[in-house]
């Protein structure tokens, strides 16, 4: 019999566990609750992505580098996932829905003084201040879809929500685009304001998710952070999970400067460019969904992380030709890092029966700090960013399949059934 971790239960009792009966929400009703929650969990993509056009003309209206531009975005990143690590736990000892509450309110209020910023490290500043109000929204979503869905069902939401959420880094460089057709770049930060006006007034009509509270101080609250840690399952899968947010925040950051600079296009053609990647984005949970009615979650991570690497492989020897070639060499890659976050996610959460909010934010702290990680490595000072860009994504995919092989059967790690049986019993992964 195999050994399990504290965490984790027999299989009949998991499933009694597990089984949970969505709460009602009096105003916002579960389709409602689906959409805030999407909304929610679309706070990164749209607090980058909608401003990626203006960052070469940032650079040009305050007289600065390309470098110090990019910390506009870096720093955001970074400053999002410390502030996940603070809310996260908050959430599990206070409700989500005070939290919501907060963190909108300062992400809105941030926003309308990136608007107004005079220099760019009062930018900088605001967009970390930015950041840290976002955090808690992104936070405290991924923590609602573990409070309301069990293991069977909480699958499908997960990729439902992110195909939905990745809709965004479509949409969001073609509306930049178009915004700074009739406005300067303090028009983009006027949006993301409004943004996050709409989901607070969501917020105030959420009715509380979670069941069990911590009763402990803050300092105890932000303390299971560690707890949570020292579970393996859970960390190894984390690992995993958060790996892929280098090769594709390496792309995210570059894309505009290699598009724009690099192949001279025009920041309108370069959001179609990268709308054609976003577009795989949003495929990828949906992909991920069907495929796996006929083969196991290992093949499946498996093949993904193979894929990623091959592209890197081409990105690195004809990425550089053409800009439609890169396109189409990124694009498997694109598909199947976001292929991967579906069961990636569930395995992780799924590793964790209590503290939910801590868990969700460890989550989105690495899956963050990941992305800032490989922007950081891209926006240095390369003779050539593709190349670099390639290689990135190869060593990913090698590291992710490695590591993959290693922690899917172990015994610390709880196995989680399959959605879709498809051979033999007990082939979980």
């Amino acid at each position: 019999m195999k050994k399990m971790n504290g965490n984790e239960m027999p299989g009949h009792e998991c499933d009694e566990r597990n089984q949970k009966e969505p709460r009602r929400q009096k105003y916002l009703g579960e389709k409602g609750l689906i959409a805030l929650i999407t909304f929610l969990s679309a706070f990164v993509p749209l607090s980058t992505d909608l401003y990626l056009p203006a960052l070469p003309g940032m650079a040009k209206y305050f007289g600065v580098s390309a470098d110090l531009a990019n910390l506009t975005l870096i720093l955001f990143f970074v400053f999002f996932a410390i502030g996940t690590l603070f809310w996260g736990p908050l959430s599990d000892k206070y409700g989500r829905r005070p939290i919501l509450l907060i963190g909108l309110s300062i992400y809105f209020a941030a926003s309308l003084a990136c608007a107004s910023s005079w220099d760019i490290y009062h930018l900088i500043a605001f967009r970390i201040l930015q950041a840290l109000g976002g955090s808690g929204a992104f936070a405290v979503a991924t923590a609602m879809i573990k409070d309301v869905y069990d293991n069977k069902s909480r699958e499908p939401i997960l990729a439902m929500v992110q195909s939905m959420v990745l809709i965004s880094p479509t949409a969001a460089p073609v509306l930049g685009a178009l915004l700074l057709k009739f406005m300067s770049w303090r028009g983009v930060f006027l949006a993301l304001a409004f943004i996050g006006l709409l989901a607070l007034a969501g917020s105030i009509a959420l009715q509380e998710t979670i069941d069990k509270r911590n009763n402990g101080s803050m300092l105890q609250a932000l303390g299971r952070l560690c707890a949570v840690v020292k579970n393996p399952g859970f960390s190894s899968l984390l690992a995993l999970s958060s790996l892929q947010s280098v090769s594709t925040m390496a792309f995210v950051a570059s894309s505009s400067y290699i598009y724009i600079n690099g192949f001279g296009l025009s920041a309108q053609v370069y959001s179609y460019y990268f709308a054609i990647n976003a577009l795989g984005m949003i495929g990828g949970p949906m992909l991920y969904m069907r495929i796996s009615r006929k083969y196991s979650r290992r093949s499946i991570l498996i093949a993904c992380f193979a894929v990623i690497s091959a592209s890197g492989l081409l990105i690195s020897f004809v990425g550089g030709i053409k800009p439609w070639i890169l396109t189409i060499m990124v694009l498997p890659a694109t598909i199947c890092a976001s292929c991967v976050k579906t069961p990636c996610a569930n395995l992780v959460l799924e590793q964790q029966r209590e503290d939910t909010g801590s868990a969700a934010a460890l989550l989105s702290f690495t899956g963050t700090l990941a992305g800032s990680i490989g922007m950081t490595i891209i926006s240095l000072d390369w003779s050539n960013t593709i190349l670099v860009l390639g290689i990135v994504m190869i060593l990913v995919g090698l590291v992710c399949v490695t590591l993959w092989l290693h922690i899917s059967q172990k015994p610390y790690v709880m196995q989680v059934p399959e959605r879709y049986r498809y051979g033999k019993q007990g082939d979980e992964f």
